[in-house]
């Protein structure tokens, strides 16, 4: 629109008259085209606004198509079900177990050492050999040994001649003084002198036996029966008894003992079961518990408690006739304390721990879990002993039981399953799902 001035027009003086704009086009009746270029930025607003409104309908869309599950479950008509692996509880008769690490010990290990000092001249023995109480071993140079003890038995000799001497002499003393031709002060100091070479020659003998000893000393030979190591020391080294690792080290392995530790909270259990007498039957397992390695008999418990640990030490003997446990080896030990009789077990998986204790998931009618609260017992590696919670006739669920929570429903692993079983013709097409049935 334009407006300009007329002076001709006596009444207003203002005249109005349409205008056409150069940039606007206009179409047949005066009036401006429906194509008018819109900015940039009304374009953007405008697309925001259609996005936001696809995201609304798809918002209402998926809750709409949600079918909530009763305990709060995650399992929804639009989500499918988590399959499961499930478990009859049952009864049964479980031995009562404690299980520790342990470490194979032999009742004897004894490291050889010469008992004199000397140079090595043979080895009598072979490494890993079974060697027996007595047998030559090695043999360290006895010639010292040898002119010790020859000296030795010169003294004695010398010794013997002079108490012998001394002896004649006090018997004529002891006739002249009978005949009063000596005074009695003689004859005594010459009963004293054959005393003092009485006592002279004890101590030579004494020194004689010593340095047969050292010759016998030349002579390693083992103390027990058992099966040698390997050779600590050479021909021609120089030995002498305190060596730290002496020249071998003999173990006694058959019988065998394995050590352990408990905690001092088991200490009752297990001097209970010792006082019930028969001896508590004693199993050495691999270091992953899987393969028994020996049967033996729990031995004995040490008489303190290691205040450091909270642990008392205990010992089982084990015949090991095979072999099978090796000195110094980790083993793992279990301890029958007990029986459980007709006791309601569980799958060791089908056992949860959480921050309110144990539980495990049931199978109820229409395959909903059912989150219930369990003590739990003794386990045998593969059953768990349940104490309370359950009745021994339910269904318990062993796998899967991560992905679901107290009220999901589950799909049975090995179930025939429709279409439906996976949301049927998509979120919210209202199919239903196809359940299994518990066994």
């Amino acid at each position: 629109m334009s407006v300009r001035h007329s002076g001709t027009t006596a009444g207003s003086g203002i005249i109005v008259e349409p205008s056409q704009s150069p940039d606007i086009e206009h179409n047949d009746a005066g009036h401006p085209a429906d194509t008018i270029q819109r900015s940039p930025r009304s374009r953007r607003n405008a697309l925001f606004v259609i996005l936001a409104v696809i995201v609304v309908i798809a918002a209402v869309w998926w809750f709409a198509g949600r079918e909530p599950t009763k305990g709060g479950g995650s399992s929804g008509r639009g989500r499918p079900a988590t399959t499961v692996g499930v478990a009859k509880v049952t009864r049964a008769d479980v031995p009562l177990t404690l299980s520790a690490i342990g470490t194979v010990q032999p009742v004897v290990a004894a490291t050889v050492r010469a008992q004199i000092a000397g140079v090595l001249q043979s080895i009598r023995f072979t490494e890993g050999q079974a060697v027996t109480k007595g047998q030559l071993l090695a043999q360290v140079d006895p010639r010292p040994s040898q002119q010790a003890l020859l000296q030795a038995q010169g003294t004695l000799a010398k010794d013997q001649a002079l108490l012998n001497s001394a002896r004649v002499d006090l018997v004529r003393y002891q006739t002249l003084l009978g005949q009063d031709s000596i005074a009695r002060q003689q004859v005594d100091t010459q009963a004293a002198l054959v005393k003092q070479y009485a006592g002279t020659l004890a101590a030579d003998r004494a020194a004689v036996n010593a340095a047969a000893l050292n010759v016998g000393y030349t002579r390693v030979i083992a103390p027990v029966s058992g099966r040698a190591g390997l050779r600590q020391a050479d021909v021609g080294n120089y030995v002498t008894p305190g060596d730290a690792t002496g020249i071998v080290i003999i173990t006694v392995d058959s019988p065998i003992d394995v050590s352990f530790a408990i905690p001092q909270s088991d200490l009752a259990k297990v001097q209970m079961a010792a006082r019930a007498g028969g001896g508590l039957a004693a199993t050495a397992l691999d270091q992953n518990g899987q393969t028994v390695i020996a049967q033996g008999r729990f031995l004995t418990l040490d008489n303190v408690v290691d205040t450091t640990t909270g642990t008392v030490k205990g010992k089982a003997r084990f015949d090991n006739g095979a072999g099978t446990l090796f000195p110094n080896q980790f083993v793992n030990v279990r301890l029958l304390i007990g029986m459980a009789n007709q006791a309601i077990v569980v799958p060791v998986s089908a056992v949860r721990h959480g921050p309110n204790g144990d539980f495990v998931f049931t199978l109820v009618q229409g395959n909903v879990a059912r989150l219930v609260k369990v003590t739990s017992g003794a386990s045998d590696g593969a059953r768990t002993v349940v104490t309370a919670g359950l009745n021994g006739n339910e269904t318990v669920i062993t796998d899967g039981a991560d992905k679901i929570d107290d009220g999901s429903k589950v799909v049975l692993a090995g179930a025939q399953h429709g279409a439906g079983a996976h949301g049927g013709k998509g979120r919210g097409g209202g199919g239903k799902r196809a359940h299994g049935t518990a066994p």
